[in-house]
């Protein structure tokens, strides 16, 4: 396998912590549930999932002499804040663009959380009002061309660092850090479960995967809780980006249809809106193992492990890693939901 072929720069503390989370996994009565966690993986402003990505894309930014890092996404954007932390962190000016993405009618929405950590780092982060799409987006376009208007020299980073040609290489090497991971602890995870929406994390670990079957012959589980509300639109990103993770590393198959699972039902309507499941998910995860998650995404994802572990779609006798990928930060924008 090429993926240990490219060059990385190191922006965590190393491996991500595994923990068993227990008394959720008493509480559900079915499969014994870990978490792996992005959230505490880097010191640079809260670290998350899309720090891993970055990891193989500061290489390239670097040798490219680019002085802006330009960026997309929501009002509470995770992915925004973690480039504008790698911008302070190596230097760099970031120009963010941040469109209303979520209709949560919140007067501190675009005040608080995610973009005033984004600004407190320097960042130029300006709002948009067009809704969310996981596509690619004229405003960033536009971004792009006004940052080279007036001298600098920008590196173009699509939403969620799905879109780029590596966006995928971070979640593949995540794949053997588990496996190696599972070797320290005496563990097996035979079924991952991974929030998507653009689409790159979970199809990196399915790529990385891919790539451990190869060499080991073992095969996994790993499933997408869809939180985009865009089910088709995402779907076919993931296998996109899948594929093209998996040409990039070499793995000299193509990916099975089998591989690429994205299971709809906890998204709710809406992109960014929290549902009935969301909200009873995220409390049990505070109460019971005092994990914290979002209403954007991970409450959703763990919203679809707990049904899916009580509903014995995940069988009893499994051991499931929960990716933890981040998020907490936005909560301060949905302040209200608990009071």
């Amino acid at each position: 396998m090429k993926l240990h072929d490219f060059p990385r720069h190191p922006l965590t503390f190393g491996p991500s912590p595994v923990h068993h989370l227990a008394r959720l996994s008493m509480h559900l009565g079915g499969a014994q549930v870990w978490a792996k966690r992005e959230d505490v993986s880097s010191g640079l402003a809260y670290g998350g999932n899309k720090v891993r990505k970055l990891e193989y894309i500061v290489p390239d930014v670097l040798a490219s002499g680019a002085d802006t890092l330009v960026s997309i996404g929501g009002y509470q954007s995770n992915h925004t804040r973690q480039v504008a932390a790698v911008a302070a962190h190596l230097g760099l000016k970031a120009r963010l663009v941040q469109e209303k993405w979520v209709p949560w009618e919140d007067p501190t929405n675009d005040k608080v959380g995610n973009i005033l950590l984004s600004r407190m780092m320097g960042a130029d982060s300006r709002l948009d009002d067009a809704g969310f799409d996981i596509g690619i987006r004229d405003s960033w376009k536009t971004a792009l061309q006004e940052v080279e208007d007036a001298g600098g020299v920008p590196y173009p980073i699509p939403a969620g660092a799905s879109e780029h040609p590596l966006g995928g290489l971070g979640f593949a090497n995540w794949a053997f850090e588990v496996a190696e991971q599972e070797k320290q602890l005496g563990v097996f995870f035979d079924t991952i479960i991974v929030c998507t929406v653009t689409g790159s994390t979970h199809a990196g670990m399915i790529a990385g995967f891919a790539a451990l079957e190869y060499l080991t012959g073992v095969r996994r589980r790993v499933i997408g809780i869809d939180a985009s509300a865009t089910l088709e639109k995402t779907r076919d990103q993931v296998a996109r980006i899948a594929r093209s993770t998996a040409s990039l590393i070499e793995l000299g198959r193509d990916l099975r249809d089998d591989e690429i699972e994205v299971l709809e039902g906890w998204a709710g309507d809406l992109y960014g809106i929290p549902v009935e499941s969301t909200m009873a998910a995220m409390a049990l995860g505070a109460q019971l193992e005092a994990m914290i998650t979002d209403p954007v995404y991970e409450g959703k994802s763990l919203a679809g492990l707990v049904d899916l572990v009580r509903s014995r779609d995940i069988p009893q006798d499994s051991t499931v890693l929960y990716a933890h990928l981040g998020g907490q930060p936005a909560i301060n924008a949905y302040w209200r939901l608990w009071n």
